[in-house]
C-alpha cells in the first residue's frame, strides 16, 4: 500500500506517517517546497530518511495532478493548508485558496486519474462553533465562527457531495483540538508549555494570554492519526468527530502546566486585551461515541496525558539549549 500524505511537515503529518510505515505502507509525503523544508518533525521520530518527499501546491490542480499520476497513492491524507484560526483572520484569502481549493484540487484529480483512491480531508471542530455545553456530534449543525472555520465547512461539504455524486471512498475527520510538542508556538498550548519550562529554568519572563475561559477538548496527536486510518480502512466510509469526550478551560491547562514544574500560573501570567479573537468560541465540546462504535477508536491520552508529555518534552529542550 502507497499512501500519499500532503502536508507531511506539520504535525500530523509525521505522527501520521510513523504510523503507516509501521503498518508496513510506503509513504510519499509533499510539501509546497519539498527542496527547503527542514522537516524537522520527521528528524525529529527518526524516520525522515523512510519518507519519500515531493514538492506539490495544493491549490495549483497542475501540480496535485501530476503528483498524483506519478506516485500512484492508494491513499491520500490531506492534512495540507492554512492550520491556524487565528492567522485566517489576518490571511482569509490565503486561508480559503489553499483548504477549499486545495481539498477541490485532489477531488477532482482523483476524478481525473480514474481509479479508486481511498481519501481522508482534515476537518476541524471549529466548524461547529460555539457548542455550549450540548456535545456535537457528526449531525449538529456547522456554525463557523472564523475564515478557517468557514473553509473547512466548505471542504467538508466538498468531500461529502463528491462522495455522493461520483461514490468517491472520501471522507472528513472532525478533529477536535490535538497536540504534541511538535506544535509551533503560535499554536496557545505550546505557548503555554513552554513557556512553563523557560520560568521554570529560571528565565523570569511573564507570560501574556487572551481569554483563559474558553473551554476545549484537547487530545494527543498519535492517537489522532490512528483514527484517519481507521476510518479509511472501512467498507462504508463516512465523517466522524475525533475526540476525547472531555472539556476543560484554558485556565485548567495553564494551571496544571505549571503546577508540573512546582509553579503558581498566577504569579507568572496575566491577560492580554490585544490577544483576543474576534468572534471567540467560548466552548467547544464533542460526542465521540460514533467513533468507538464505527471504527472502535477511543482518545488514550486526555489532557493531563497531553500536558505532562509535553512539559516533558518542552523541559528536555530547554536544557539542551541551555547546555549548548
Amino acid at each position: 500500500m502507497k499512501a500519499l500524505i500532503c502536508g507531511v511537515g506539520g504535525q500530523d503529518g509525521g505522527h501520521l506517517a510513523a504510523f503507516l510505515l509501521n503498518q508496513g505502507y510506503e509513504v510519499v509525503g509533499t510539501s509546497r517546497d519539498a527542496m527547503m523544508a527542514s522537516f524537522r518533525n520527521l528528524d525529529r521520530l527518526g524516520i525522515r530518511h523512510r519518507v519519500q518527499t515531493c514538492s506539490m501546491a495544493i491549490n495549483d490542480f497542475r501540480s496535485v495532478l501530476g503528483v498524483l499520476g506519478k506516485h500512484a497513492p492508494d491513499e491520500i491524507y490531506n492534512l495540507a493548508g492554512q492550520t491556524s484560526v487565528g492567522l485566517s483572520f489576518e490571511q482569509p484569502v490565503e486561508t480559503m485558496e489553499s483548504i477549499v481549493q486545495g481539498t477541490l484540487n485532489i477531488l477532482e484529480a482523483m476524478r481525473f486519474v480514474g481509479r479508486s483512491i481511498r481519501f481522508y480531508n482534515a476537518g476541524s471542530s471549529e466548524c461547529f462553533g460555539d457548542t455550549g455545553q450540548t456535545a456535537a456530534n457528526e449531525h449538529a449543525p456547522f456554525q463557523p465562527r472564523s475564515p478557517y472555520a468557514v473553509a473547512k465547512a466548505s471542504a467538508h461539504w466538498l468531500v461529502s457531495n463528491y462522495r455522493m455524486a461520483y461514490g468517491m471512498p472520501a471522507c472528513t475527520g472532525i478533529l477536535f483540538n490535538h497536540e504534541s510538542p511538535d506544535r509551533p508556538e503560535r499554536f496557545v498550548t505550546q505557548k503555554i508549555i513552554r513557556a512553563a519550562a523557560r520560568i521554570k529554568r529560571g528565565s523570569g519572563e511573564v507570560l501574556q494570554l487572551g481569554n483563559l475561559d474558553v473551554q476545549r477538548d484537547w487530545g494527543w496527536s498519535a492517537d489522532y492519526v490512528v483514527a484517519m486510518w481507521k476510518m479509511l480502512q472501512q467498507s462504508s466510509i463516512e465523517d466522524l468527530v475525533i475526540a476525547t469526550g472531555r472539556t476543560e478551560s484554558l485556565e485548567y491547562f495553564v494551571a496544571r502546566a505549571f503546577s508540573i514544574h512546582g509553579l503558581d500560573w498566577r504569579d507568572h501570567v496575566r491577560t492580554e486585551a490585544s490577544l483576543l479573537r474576534p468572534s471567540d468560541i467560548l466552548c467547544s465540546r464533542a460526542d465521540p461515541s460514533r467513533a468507538r462504535a464505527a471504527i472502535g477508536w477511543r482518545a488514550s491520552v486526555d489532557i493531563d496525558g497531553v500536558i505532562e508529555r509535553m512539559s516533558a518534552a518542552a523541559l528536555e529542550q530547554v536544557d539542551s539549549r541551555s547546555l549548548g
